[in-house]
């Protein structure tokens, strides 16, 4: 039995950032949703699914064989046996994963595969209902958030970065309404687990929230 670990939150808390470094630093495996859904989207392309069509999607979809793997420090998405790293990236893949991730069989299927992964080995897995919806008895599950006005910040840091021109005011704004919509969609909305442990990370820094995430992890596994 593997040791799971769930990190929960709204978009622009620094998530995916945070969970890859835990676990790196507990050698864990970090289950990439995102790419999962990537990757089935490929497995729909390549069977020549409509991304329009429900019941072509629903079809199809239960013939994916999906799971992740690291070699050499690098994540390797499997899809039927097939490393597909170099092809779930593509802008078709991403469309396609948009319009077939809302799927309800979709993603029973692929929450039946990563429930599977989650039970063979030791993960770090990021999203919206990880602790509530994928791995309700997750060891650890750690709800990470910060003020809309900090991932606002962080955001148009990234554009900036970037070169790229931004409005803070409307980056704002577009926080603030993902937040309602992930609240209250009728799938696995986006809540706090009753037993997650809430980190705001709005005063701190990576290192800090990835220090508080494995004082957590030390004080309900290691000292068990």
């Amino acid at each position: 039995m593997g040791c799971n670990i769930a990190i929960d939150g709204p978009a622009g808390a620094g998530k995916s950032t945070i969970a890859k470094k835990v676990a790196k630093e507990l050698s864990f495996i970090y289950v990439d949703t995102g790419a999962m859904y990537r990757a089935m989207a490929l497995y729909l392309l390549n069977h020549g699914v409509n991304g329009e069509n429900q019941e072509e999607i629903e079809a199809v979809c239960s013939g994916a064989d999906i799971s992740i793997e690291y070699k050499n420090g690098e994540q390797i998405v499997i899809l039927n046996g097939e490393n597909v790293n170099a092809m779930i990236r593509t802008e078709q893949v991403g469309n396609m994963a948009s319009k077939s991730s809302a799927n309800p069989k979709v993603r029973a299927h692929l929450l039946k595969l990563q429930r599977t992964l989650a039970e063979k080995n030791d993960v770090v897995m990021d999203g919206r209902d990880i602790g509530t919806t994928i791995l309700p008895n997750a060891e650890v599950k750690i709800y990470l958030t910060a003020s809309a006005d900090t991932r606002a910040k962080r955001r148009a840091l990234e554009y900036e970065q970037k070169g790229e021109s931004f409005d803070l005011d409307q980056i704002r704004k577009d926080i603030i309404e993902r937040d309602e919509r992930d609240m209250n969609r009728e799938i696995s909305p986006l809540k706090q687990a009753d037993d997650a442990v809430l980190v705001d990370s709005s005063e701190m820094g990576i290192d800090d929230v990835v220090s508080a995430i494995l004082d957590v992890y030390k004080e309900k596994v290691q000292k068990k």
